[in-house]
């Protein structure tokens, strides 16, 4: 068997997170004094990179930046800050953000139906379990705890020191403490993010369709495979 352990991302990927995600959004701008009325279908958008890309896109939007591939680019390399954007101000959003999303994370949030079943069967399979994410670690911590039955031997998520995705840094963190290499797992997840992360560990990626971006924009990132069911990805390692 090739592969010995798959790594997940969180959300878009294992957890349907974007409501929540949107309200506190929503709620931490509003105090802050900046536009809070962003939809379901705007949470999409700003979510992929942990908080702090997702608010210097959230008020890059309240500037007037529409263009989906421009709010892409934000966070990325070369574009880790925004023209007249204030960092500081993004921060104090922030500190309002992330309290309010840690109280507030489960109230609309569940795993993608088939989820827990795909789960189920990679223990049983013998395959290690992980799910990685850009979101706060306490918060992939509570919620990996809630939502899915201690089905998962790590959960991780952004804290100090360590570089988040697509920075290799937290996923070979978990294959050391599986002892295995990065051709011996799978990573799933559902953005950009996700594809390029996979390539800096030098893992294999496949990309579900029912995530944050679209199928025809996960098929120009050209990951290892697409699926559009949870069950899809058990063959895939066969």
């Amino acid at each position: 068997m090739r592969y010995k352990a798959v790594i997940f991302d969180m959300d878009g990927t294992i957890l349907d997170t974007v409501d929540d995600l949107t309200v506190s959004v929503n709620y931490a701008m509003g105090r802050c004094g900046h536009r809070n009325d962003f939809t379901r279908k705007d949470g999409f958008r700003m979510f992929g990179s942990g908080a702090h890309t997702a608010l210097q896109r959230a008020l890059a939007m309240e500037a007037g930046i529409d263009d989906s591939a421009e709010l892409r680019r934000i966070g990325t390399p070369g574009f880790m800050t925004v023209a007249g954007i204030d960092e500081a101000e993004v921060a104090r959003i922030e500190d309002v953000f992330r309290p309010h999303y840690l109280e507030h994370s489960m109230d609309r949030t569940g795993p993608y139906d088939g989820i827990l079943d795909l789960l189920r069967a990679l223990r049983s399979k013998g395959f290690k379990t992980a799910v990685v994410s850009n979101k706060p670690d306490p918060a992939v911590v509570k919620l990996a705890g809630d939502c899915f039955e201690n089905l998962f031997d790590e959960a991780a998520g952004e804290q100090a020191g360590i570089r988040r995705k697509p920075a290799p840094d937290m996923v070979v963190s978990v294959l050391r403490r599986f002892g295995i290499t990065p051709r011996e797992a799978l990573y799933v997840g559902d953005s950009e993010v996700d594809v390029e992360t996979a390539v800096n560990t030098g893992m294999d990626c496949v990309c579900v369709s029912w995530g944050f971006r679209p199928r025809d924009f996960l098929e120009t990132l050209h990951p290892f495979a697409i699926i559009d069911r949870p069950e899809d990805l058990l063959p895939l390692l066969d």
